[in-house]
């Protein structure tokens, strides 16, 4: 097939959407498929291996640019853009299918109007984001976002969702149907880059950590409400102070984030912190391979590819029971512990645990390392595949959603 994936940014950008769209892209090209990357994050053109990458970022200063920061109308700009740079190279070469995430809906415009086949792979949602939005022109610029990602949904030829029970709220949300047997939603996990499991099957996990050195425990993501960043830096204050008092010491290293944005931590706790706002596939390699217990306690993941990076290392987790997936991947392989709520108290307890019991480090470390490699680039590109062929079969390529058999939508605006 000649496939055109759509997505904001791609590596060397890091991320969730970043890492899951050059795996996509790698395991179709790996396949055997044509594939030609659209991102929103550069201008210039490139290859990485056999996949070709189109820039499709605007000008700075450009009219297009300067509608883009407009509230509720500048989601437009980017779908129309993708369009127009879609359609220049399927008029050299058609395309078979168009895939693009569902995050701000940069399919929109081709969902609408082609000129191929739209497949929406579902990452999160940005009604996940929505509490934590307070300002008027905010909540107004959020609703769009969450309108466009409902409207790109329904036009698409079909779905992708990274575990059933996101499907299944992506349907309730979106107002589409719900993963089943008809192929149109399929659920498909994503898979992990090659390096990434050649260094985590190579990455022994100590068999004993001296008592004077701390236990080392690591964080990567942003800043985010949904990421639990808040309960984390609560139960780092918590643990600080038991520290202090007798417990085992520990050190916490974050990637993601700025060492100034934490600077107001009292100094016992930042004295067990480091910071690290980006780093290189090398350095998180070595972070990881350094961890003895990985932290990821976010309120809710699409699928949660730290999870499964954690796994990989063997390396145990403690995240949250408030995101499905990590009661999947977590809680259901024994991988590690659960705080029952994100909160600062419940994280710190769990935290504890594993800092103070060796024997409850080995155990959850081997349980990890037992559940990785559940997913594969061979198995993304086949399931993936077998999507695209049920899009481009579907009825009336064309046609709009009141021809495609979904139900009502759901009024997110409301």
């Amino acid at each position: 097939m000649r496939i055109a994936l759509l997505t904001w940014a791609y590596p060397p950008e890091k991320s969730g959407l970043t890492r899951a769209a050059r795996e996509i892209a790698q395991s179709l090209a790996q396949s055997g498929n044509d594939v030609w990357v659209f991102t929103m994050d550069r201008r210039e053109d490139s290859h990485d291996g056999r996949v070709s990458v189109i820039g499709c970022g605007l000008r700075e200063g450009s009219f297009a640019a300067r509608l883009r920061k407009i509230a509720g109308i500048g989601h437009l700009v980017a779908p129309f853009a993708f369009r127009r740079a879609v359609a220049r190279e399927h008029r050299r070469a058609p395309f078979d299918v168009v895939e693009a995430t569902n995050w701000y809906a940069p399919g929109l415009a081709i969902a609408l109007t082609g000129p191929a086949p739209l497949v929406t792979r579902n990452s999160t949602p940005a009604a996940t984001s929505a509490e934590t939005v307070t300002s008027l022109r905010d909540r107004f610029d959020r609703r769009a976002a969450m309108l466009a990602e409902q409207v790109a949904a329904r036009f698409s030829k079909a779905l992708v969702s990274n575990t059933q029970l996101h499907g299944e709220k992506i349907a309730h949300l979106y107002g589409v149907e719900a993963p089943g047997p008809t192929g149109r939603h399929a659920v498909i996990g994503l898979s992990l880059p090659p390096e990434i499991v050649a260094r985590g099957t190579a990455a022994a996990y100590p068999d004993d950590i001296p008592e004077d050195q701390p236990i080392e425990l690591l964080f990567v993501g942003r800043d985010e409400h949904r990421k639990g960043f808040d309960a984390l830096i609560m139960a780092l204050r918590i643990l600080a102070r038991r520290a202090d008092a007798g417990m085992r010491d520990f050190r916490l290293t974050i990637v993601g984030v700025h060492a100034d944005d934490v600077k107001a931590l009292p100094s016992t706790a930042r004295a067990r912190l480091r910071c690290h706002h980006r780093v290189d596939e090398q350095m998180l390699h070595d972070l990881m391979s350094a961890a003895h217990v990985i932290v990821a306690p976010s309120r809710y993941e699409s699928f949660g590819l730290v999870y499964q990076e954690a796994m990989m290392f063997g390396r145990p987790v403690v995240a949250c029971a408030e995101d499905p997936s990590a009661r999947l991947f977590i809680g259901e392989s024994g991988a590690g512990l659960l705080a029952k709520t994100c909160t600062g108290d419940d994280l710190a307890t769990q935290i504890q645990r594993l800092i103070e019991d060796p024997a409850l480090r080995q155990h959850y470390a081997a349980a990890s390392r037992q559940a990785s490699g559940m997913f594969t680039r061979d198995t993304l590109s086949a399931q993936t595949t077998a999507v695209y062929r049920t899009a481009i079969g579907s009825k009336g390529a064309s046609s709009n959603a009141s021809s495609s058999g979904l139900p009502a939508p759901v009024d997110i605006a409301s």
